[in-house]
């Protein structure tokens, strides 16, 4: 293995031209990328993950965590802004790092996106889980609870007696259901992404409007409740611990730069989707966390179902019903867009022959990379039932920021390489900006567990082994670059002709 071949770059113009080439549908105009970004960012963060953070580290100071995670949010997402203007691909952060910093950090980017995305799709699709089943019982339909769960997690029943968990089947067709809309075609996703991202946005809205009139400031108090002697309980650590564990919310306006070669006119909407996506919901995120951590005391939010617990709190049953058919809605946009954004990065690298051809094999009918869909969306089904949301949020948000950090990084090293090139959308205050996305990130990855980065360690060994055996050999670049005799593998690429 030469150590100079593991640098090789894409060139910008040859990045430029796949775009142009792809045989995906572009059907997307802004709205419906601003759609896509709001029905990932609102989902998980809000339904599900806001309580647990509130309740196991910040208190009410929750609010302050999300200004922090979204501080954070709002610097790389400028970055991404600018990168997606100039290389409107679906290869999201994984081609920016192959423009910049060549291929072995582009494959380390395309590895951490299967955690940014695959395993946050597993913690949206638990919580989703949580409230339909808090939702069929309403009705008297009990899901056994060793059905629920993973294994390793138990539930109390009322007698006092535990079950153990074994397989979290809602969670599991959940995804698997989500799996078969993105089969059938992206425009069909968006239309019903949109109907979702309406209703959900609609019920938030309605519960801040009716739950501003039952806070009780006295759940306030104090702000920012006493450290516990551990850091990351409660005081300023428990507030930055709680930025680090709802990181992973805001990465939906990061999904929507993985949906450029689907874009109507990527390079004037792509900005308009991730920038205006991250403010509105930062807003909405604020205001949620103010509301819930008012009307309930922050120690009685550790539950699966954080929102229903307040309404119900409230004493409006009919309102919590709604709350629980927002949530089920809301968290299941957040499943298709997540599940969207990890199957178009893994087309791309397919495409550049870092994975097996048939990730980037595309429907003849429905056009959509259709092989690839099925074996991610069964990975990460598979995931969802055995493994704990805490576990999954945690490995999500480490991800998650040290993509965030690559990006930054690659936008200073675009500017330095290449500062004459048409940007139709620029990161104000450079370098400034993309200096403070890398300084944030990593603060926050510094309040992370261990226990992260040990499993991390061996998520990376695997990824390792998968480039080393295959994708070094593989990777059409290097072909191009250095083609051998009787390899006709990348001579022509029969997946990138359209079959009407």
């Amino acid at each position: 293995m030469k150590f100079s071949r593991l640098f090789i770059k894409k060139s910008v113009k040859t990045i430029q031209a796949e775009s142009m080439s792809s045989s995906l549908k572009r059907t997307l105009g802004k709205w419906n990328l601003l759609s896509l970004g709001i029905g990932c960012i609102i989902g998980a963060g809000i339904f599900v993950m806001t309580g647990t953070a509130a309740a196991a580290h910040a208190g009410p100071a929750i609010i302050l965590s999300f200004v922090i995670a979204g501080g954070a949010c709002a610097f790389a997402g400028l970055c991404y802004a600018e990168l997606a203007s100039v290389l409107p691909v679906s290869g999201s952060a994984y081609t920016y790092a192959y423009a910049t910093m060549g291929e072995v950090f582009a494959w380390v980017m395309g590895w951490l996106l299967v955690l940014e995305y695959g395993i946050s799709d597993a913690a949206v699709a638990v919580g989703w889980s949580g409230y339909l089943v808090s939702f069929l019982k309403d009705f008297g339909v009990i899901v056994p609870p060793h059905l629920t769960m993973p294994p390793g997690e138990f539930a109390t029943l009322a007698d006092g007696t535990k079950v153990p968990g074994m397989f979290n089947l809602p969670a599991f067709c959940g995804i698997m259901l989500v799996t078969a809309l993105l089969v059938t075609g992206v425009s069909e996703s968006a239309r019903v992404n949109n109907i979702i991202v309406a209703i959900k946005v609609s019920v938030i809205v309605a519960f801040i409007a009716i739950g501003v009139f039952y806070i009780d400031p006295t759940n306030w108090q104090p702000f920012i409740p006493e450290n516990t002697g551990k850091d990351g309980e409660y005081g300023m650590s428990g507030v930055l611990r709680g930025a680090s564990i709802i990181f992973f919310a805001y990465i939906g306006f990061e999904a929507v730069s993985t949906a450029a070669q689907e874009a109507k006119d990527p390079q004037r909407d792509m900005p308009f989707g991730i920038i205006g996506s991250l403010l509105v919901c930062t807003v909405l995120y604020m205001l949620v966390s103010a509301v819930l951590t008012g009307v309930v005391h922050y120690s009685e939010l550790k539950v699966p179902d954080p929102m229903a617990v307040a309404v119900d709190h409230i004493g409006l049953g009919w309102f919590s019903f709604i709350i629980k058919i927002g949530a089920i809605t809301g968290l299941s946009s957040v499943m298709l867009v997540l599940l969207y954004g990890q199957t178009r990065i893994f087309y791309t690298m397919a495409r550049d022959g870092l994975l097996p051809q048939a990730f980037c094999k595309v429907h003849s009918k429905f056009h959509t990379p259709w092989i690839n869909t099925i074996v991610v969306g069964i990975v990460v089904a598979l995931s969802a039932a055995l493994t704990p949301i805490q576990q999954l949020g945690d490995l999500t948000s480490l991800g998650t920021l040290a993509a965030f950090t690559i990006v930054c990084m690659s936008t200073l090293y675009l500017r330095w390489k290449e500062p004459n090139l048409e940007r139709p959308f620029k990161v104000p205050f450079y370098p400034i900006t993309p200096v403070l996305g890398m300084l944030s990130c990593g603060y926050l990855i510094a309040q992370l567990p261990m226990t992260s980065f040990i499993q991390l360690k061996f998520f990376f060994l695997l990824g390792a082994l998968i480039y080393i055996f295959y994708g070094y050999r593989k990777s059409r670049l290097a072909h191009e670059m250095n083609p051998r005799k009787g390899d006709a593998t990348f001579v022509k690429e029969p997946h990138e002709k359209r079959t009407d």
